[in-house]
């Protein structure tokens, strides 16, 4: 299966992406609107948010379309029979998923789908984390990462209670700090204010009184105090604007860089409930200290990875318990690698094969990679995105990247026609017609 189109809509805002059927660079994005999109791209295959449409192709040739209209059900059409099948992908508790019928939930399709730089390094060096983790302990290991599992599922839970994707909880924490400081600020500037006015008026008065009674010195003195109070006065104005400032470019980064406004609209849209809102960054925040304990413990091992690696871990565990004290006999500490990028090729084939299968039978699903190889030399990307070029097609392939030498790459490839690369910044024909919709909807 492969997208070939999302279309999202929230209040008066909507945006779309249109896809290459083998590989599509969307460039220029950072890690929140990363994973903004990353949840809507995976969301789109079961989200029970409204206003999330997706068109996709299965890879017998079958084009669907998934409409979820506000206030409607949700439905799927195959689109050249133009015949209602939404039966086929309707699941037990009524909602509709192309997940389902694959047998994924959605926690293991955002596992699965999703490919990153950690995810990289994780399974390049999975012996050495293997070996890592057996050396934790292990109640406390599982019982933290359950705990993780479960602040997720949580945070996901309130998310989709107010129309939302739990990628958005972050924003709307840094847009409430922006607003706490600039409430604070304004509020000091307004008590100070009035005090500032009072001692310089006074200071003023005093001043002319002392140049009629003819005493110079006291006039120049009470004249500078009524200065410094004035400029003091100044000086909270211009911090209580640098507040209002600061708050005004978190949300217009929400927005502008999330397409054209379209995360805008919809964190607006949370933050006009209260209830809604704190519940959100609550949820958020056990998400954020569960994920902590964890790496107090695991370090930079993802949660999904160990899941997934589970009876290795336990197994080794078990090893080290039965080992005597000088265990030289113990797991390897380490991976001899004699070539690096050789090792790294291995690993994404590997991945691109299992999707190949995942999604049941013969059928495909997408793979959405997450900027994998950001922290990686030079020298190591351009072999390793050819591979990545001469892969793509089954399965699908989405890059999202903020890493100038792949968005270099991608401008030089889509010439060719081989992928199509999609830049929120530039005048590209995607957000022009993007921007042609926002205008006719506004």
């Amino acid at each position: 299966m492969r997208y070939e189109r999302l279309v999202i809509e929230a209040g008066d805002n909507s945006f779309c992406l249109d896809l290459h059927e083998r590989l599509t660079v969307i460039a220029g994005v950072g890690r929140l609107e990363r994973d903004a999109l990353v949840g809507e791209l995976v969301g789109a295959l079961s989200s029970r948010r409204s206003g999330v449409h997706l068109e996709a192709v299965e890879d017998a040739g079958r084009r669907l379309a998934v409409f979820r209209p506000t206030g409607a059900a949700a439905r799927v059409v195959d689109v050249d029979r133009a015949r209602d099948v939404t039966a086929e992908f309707r699941t037990a508790e009524g909602r509709v998923s192309l997940l389902d019928r694959a047998g994924l939930d959605d926690p293991t399709a955002r596992r699965k789908l999703r490919f990153g730089a950690a995810d990289l390094q994780a399974a390049t060096h999975g012996a050495q984390l293997v070996s890592q983790l057996a050396q934790a302990e292990q109640s406390g290991l599982w019982s933290t990462a359950e705990t993780v599992l479960n602040a997720e599922s949580t945070l996901q839970a309130e998310a989709e209670a107010v129309g939302s994707a739990p990628e958005d909880a972050e924003a709307i924490e840094q847009i409430e700090e922006h607003h706490r400081r600039f409430e604070a600020a304004q509020s000091r500037h307004e008590r100070l204010r009035k005090t500032t006015l009072a001692v310089g008026g006074l200071a003023t008065i005093a001043a002319g009184a002392a140049i009629v009674a003819g005493i110079p010195a006291a006039a120049a003195g009470l004249l500078m105090l009524a200065t410094l109070t004035m400029l003091f006065s100044v000086r909270t104005r211009t911090k209580a604007e640098r507040a209002r400032k600061a708050e005004a470019d978190a949300l217009a980064a929400t927005g502008a860089q999330s397409y054209l406004g379209f995360h805008l609209q919809r964190v607006n849209g949370m933050l006009s409930s209260d209830q809604a809102r704190k519940r959100l960054i609550a949820a958020a925040e056990t998400h954020r200290r569960a994920h902590a304990d964890w790496q107090a413990i695991a370090g930079e091992v993802p949660v999904e990875w160990a899941i997934d690696h589970y009876e290795e871990i336990t197994a080794a565990a078990r090893v080290r318990i039965d080992i005597t004290a000088h265990a030289s006999m113990a797991v390897a500490e380490h991976v001899v690698e004699d070539d690096n990028t050789t090792d790294l090729a291995r690993v994404l084939i590997a991945r691109l094969a299992e999707l190949r299968g995942l999604g049941g039978g013969s059928e495909s699903l997408p793979l959405i990679l997450d900027d994998p190889f950001a922290e990686l030399d030079r020298s190591a990307k351009p072999a390793l995105l050819e591979l990545l070029s001469h892969a793509s097609g089954s399965p699908q392939l989405i890059y999202l990247t903020d890493d100038e030498d792949v968005a270099s790459w991608a401008r030089l490839e889509a010439l060719t026609g081989a992928l199509s690369i999609i830049e929120p910044d530039a005048e590209s024909p995607e957000v022009d017609r993007a921007r042609r919709r926002l205008t006719r909807s506004s």
